[in-house]
């Protein structure tokens, strides 16, 4: 893996972690962003926050030697973020939420390339 690989994935790890952080600490944005979309607000401890808390701890795995792990946690996180813009489309919500759903989602992309 090369440094320019290195810093993305910091930068992803720490995106996830904040973001995951976020939704457990059931912030007031998170909330709102949440209830227009039309999920539950029970959904921020589990799965939300944790499966991003999990993405993050395996991006991270992955970039201290165990690529597997990485590339597992990568896929998991295109996964969990397609059904996030599934669920802004579905609910026709563009608003800021939407478009960091998209640029996480095309963060979770980049990892798989990084891990492959």
């Amino acid at each position: 893996m090369n440094a320019l690989a290195h810093v993305v994935t910091l930068v992803a790890v720490a995106a996830y972690a904040l973001s995951g952080a976020g939704a457990l600490a059931r912030l007031p944005v998170i909330r709102t962003g949440m209830a227009a979309v039309g999920v539950p607000e029970r959904w921020l401890i589990f799965p939300i926050g944790t499966l991003k808390l999990a993405g993050a701890a395996g991006l991270l795995i992955g970039l201290l030697g165990v690529p597997s792990v990485g590339a597992a946690a990568a896929v998991g996180l295109v996964l969990y973020f397609t059904c996030a813009v599934a669920f802004h489309l579905r609910a026709g919500d563009y608003s800021p939420q939407f478009v960091l759903a998209n640029l996480l989602l095309a963060l979770a992309v980049v990892e798989v390339v990084v891990f492959r």
